[in-house]
C-alpha cells in the first residue's frame, strides 16, 4: 500500500469518541427534588432520607415501606413541573460542556422517561434547552432501552442496567449517587469505571482520554 493510500486509510478510520450520558442524578438532581416535593405534598407521610436511599427504584424502597406509598411517589414524579423544575447537580452543566467541546469527543444525552409521559418527555427536553441551548435538542435520545445505542461511554447512575442487546458498545460510568453510593465495586457493571462528581474534573478528563485512545 502507498503512503498516501496509507494515510487515507487512517483518516478515513478515524472518528469521534461518543459519549452518552443520563440526564436524571446525573446532570440533574432528581433524587434531591423528589425528596423536598415529597415532604412539602405529604408531610404527614414517612420519608426516606437521601443517606438512607439504596436501589434504584424509588417507588420501591417507598413501597417496601407501605404499599400505597408507591402510587403516591408515582404521583410526584409524574405531576406537572417535576421534570422541569429539577436543578441541575453540581458542576454538570460546564463539564458537559467542557466535554463536548474536546476534539474528537461528541456527547448525546440520552434518558429514559416515564412510563407515565405526560409531562416527562417534554419537560426533559425544556430542560435541557435551558441548561443547554437549542441547539442541544438535537442531541437528545429518549429511550426505554440504552443497551441498544451504540456509543464509546454510558455516563449513567443505574448499576443494574439491561435491555434487548446483552452486550452493549459501550462501557459505563457508573455516576455516583444516593442511592448507588454504598454499592460495592464487585457488584457494578463489569468494566465499569465510578465517577464520584462531575468537580472531579482530573477523573472525567482521564476517562474521556483513556477512551479515546482505545478507538
Amino acid at each position: 500500500m502507498s503512503r498516501s493510500n496509507k494515510k487515507t486509510k487512517r483518516l478515513w478510520e478515524t472518528r469521534n469518541l461518543r459519549v452518552l450520558v443520563d440526564m436524571d442524578c446525573v446532570l440533574a438532581d432528581f433524587e434531591g427534588s423528589l425528596l423536598k416535593k415529597w415532604k412539602e405534598r405529604y408531610p404527614n407521610e414517612p420519608h426516606i432520607a437521601l443517606e438512607e436511599r439504596r436501589g434504584f427504584y424509588v417507588t420501591k424502597q417507598y413501597g417496601d415501606i407501605r404499599e400505597d406509598l408507591k402510587s403516591k411517589i408515582i404521583e410526584v414524579l409524574s405531576s406537572e413541573g417535576f421534570f422541569r423544575e429539577l436543578p441541575p447537580i453540581e458542576g454538570a452543566i460546564d463539564a458537559i460542556k467542557e466535554i463536548s467541546s474536546m476534539e474528537g469527543v461528541e456527547v448525546f444525552i440520552c434518558t429514559a422517561p416515564l412510563k407515565e409521559y405526560q409531562h416527562c418527555a417534554v419537560e426533559k427536553y425544556e430542560w435541557i434547552e435551558k441548561y443547554f441551548g437549542r441547539d442541544w435538542l438535537a442531541r437528545v435520545i429518549l429511550t426505554r432501552d440504552k443497551t441498544v445505542i451504540s456509543a464509546d461511554l454510558l455516563i449513567d447512575d443505574r448499576t443494574d442496567i439491561t435491555g434487548a442487546e446483552k452486550n452493549p458498545s459501550w462501557r459505563q460510568v457508573v455516576f455516583t449517587a444516593c442511592h448507588n453510593k454504598h454499592t460495592p465495586s464487585n457488584l457494578l457493571p463489569k468494566h465499569s469505571v465510578r465517577l464520584e462528581s462531575w468537580l472531579d474534573s482530573d477523573t472525567w478528563k482521564q476517562i474521556i482520554e483513556d477512551a479515546k485512545k482505545k478507538l
